[in-house]
């Protein structure tokens, strides 16, 4: 088994979805996961590189988060685009990242995953509420590199 399928079970990685869809529920914000074994260089071009190629630069406010994962390079980088990184204080990402690096050191994968998600849906519910008209632009599912 290598390293990225024994990240998470199948049951983790469907408590994570649930929590996505959970954030999302009062915002028109969308957030992504993206797993994969190593970013092959510096992990924040590859989240750049991650973002793009799942279209999330495509959503109609600019306002989709992804948090990468690179397993065997013990890295992540939360990635917002330009809509959410306009209004959010200037640490927010720190904070959001502390939080999911907390657990992580721990070897508590699933629970980083899920507070670094419920935070980001707090701030983008914050910044872009729910409203009747909102469609999900982007599926739920953790994306595997």
């Amino acid at each position: 088994m290598s390293k990225i399928e024994a990240f998470l079970s199948a049951d983790e990685e469907q408590d994570i979805v649930d929590a996505i869809r959970t954030a999302e529920l009062n915002t028109s914000g969308e957030i992504r996961v993206h797993i994969e074994k190593t970013a092959n260089g510096d992990a924040t071009e590859r989240a750049l590189t991650v973002f793009h190629d799942l279209k999330m630069d495509n959503t109609k406010l600019q306002n989709a988060v992804l948090i990468y994962v690179a397993v065997n390079d013990k890295n992540f980088v939360i990635y917002g685009d330009k809509g959410i990184n306009d209004v959010v204080e200037a640490n927010f990402w720190d904070s959001t990242k502390n939080v999911i690096q907390s657990h992580f050191k721990q070897g508590r994968f699933k629970q980083g995953l899920i507070d670094g998600i419920l935070k980001s849906g707090e701030q983008l519910k914050k910044h872009f509420p729910y409203s009747d008209d909102d469609i999900n632009e982007l599926t739920n599912e953790i994306s595997k590199g």
